[in-house]
């Protein structure tokens, strides 16, 4: 299995450079310009030398091999002074945000916690409520349950976020006046009272982007189950007189969740790109909302720092989803 692994990540990097340099082509050649919302006041000579400045001025494969080094050894070499207190990067130059002209990892680093608490809550709490629905509607196929839970993920899955975050929004912060449509992303918790207010403003965003996550995973692993509980292996398990459960959620389940764990683990990285239109509907100040106001902004370096980010989430968790599969499957091999 290590060699396995190692054999993917050898793979896996120049994958990761391939797109990162489509990914910045496709960027330079977009329209814009990132000294756009400048007063149109400054003289030429001044704003030529602040493309200068940016390095904006050189060859578009230039720029690429310069954030390039910058991402790969300037930055690691900051975080490794910023833990161990030593002064290695002190000279260099980081990537800077066009946008604030501030470090782009210092921005991220901002962000991130937002997005982890209320997307990366929503997801595990989708997936925790998808998992005994699943198994539910499928030992139970047909029944009022099931076809109930079946309506119910068809509309989870077909009404898009833009449209739940909004009814939820006008249900439960107009009309009913019960919580904030607003994401307060200064809040402080430093009591019960603001924990409470913590919660509610939690909820909305949450409950929208778990509904999704709930009816897409509910649905493979009922789809999953329904293959193996016709098996012959399930109704040798029975004839030995073993109980439901243990035919359910041992052998079951089991051979059930190879193919959801890739449904799972792909799904991961999308807690740090963030749910991009609900982050933007309750004003979550976090990954995603970055992600827009950079492209917005044309600010190339943050935009594409991003991009590359979930990219190697994404690498890495399929991975870890394949070898997962030997972890499920003892038949599996990776020799």
């Amino acid at each position: 299995m290590l060699n396995y692994a190692f054999r993917r990540m050898l793979i896996g990097v120049p994958t990761l450079l391939l797109i990162s340099l489509v990914v910045f082509a496709l960027i330079k050649l977009a329209p814009g310009d990132p000294l756009s919302e400048m007063p149109l006041t400054i003289p030429s000579e001044v704003r030529e030398k602040m493309r200068a400045a940016l390095g904006v001025d050189q060859p578009l494969i230039v720029q690429y091999l310069l954030w390039l080094k910058q991402l790969l050894i300037v930055e690691p070499i900051h975080t490794f002074d910023a833990l161990f207190g030593t002064h290695f990067a002190d000279e260099m130059q980081r990537i800077i945000s066009w946008q604030t002209r501030s470090p782009v990892f210092a921005i991220i680093t901002q962000r991130l916690p937002q997005t982890l608490w209320v997307v990366g809550l929503a997801y595990v709490v989708g997936v925790l409520i998808a998992l005994p629905l699943g198994i539910l509607s499928a030992y139970k196929q047909y029944s009022i349950f099931d076809q109930l839970s079946t309506f119910l993920s068809m509309v989870g899955i077909a009404v898009p976020s833009f449209f739940s975050g909004v009814l939820a929004i006008l249900i439960f912060a107009v009309y009913l006046n019960w919580l904030p449509s607003i994401y307060d992303t200064n809040l402080v918790v430093d009591g019960w009272g603001s924990f409470f207010d913590q919660v509610r403003q939690m909820v909305m965003p949450v409950m929208v982007l778990a509904v999704q996550t709930t009816a897409q995973i509910s649905r493979y692993l009922r789809s999953s189950m329904l293959d193996n509980l016709g098996q012959d292996y399930v109704r040798t398990a029975r004839a030995k007189g073993m109980s439901e459960p243990q035919v359910v959620f041992i052998h079951v389940l089991h051979n059930s969740m190879i193919p959801v764990i890739t449904i799972i683990a792909l799904g991961l990285p999308g807690i740090f790109g963030g749910a991009i239109v609900t982050e933007q509907i309750f004003k979550v100040n976090g990954i995603g909302h970055l992600l827009i106001t950079s492209i917005y902004a044309n600010d190339v370096p943050m935009v594409q720092t991003l991009l590359f980010i979930f990219a190697v989430l994404i690498v890495a968790f399929n991975l870890i989803a394949d070898l997962l599969y030997g972890v499920l499957d003892p038949r599996i091999r990776y020799d």
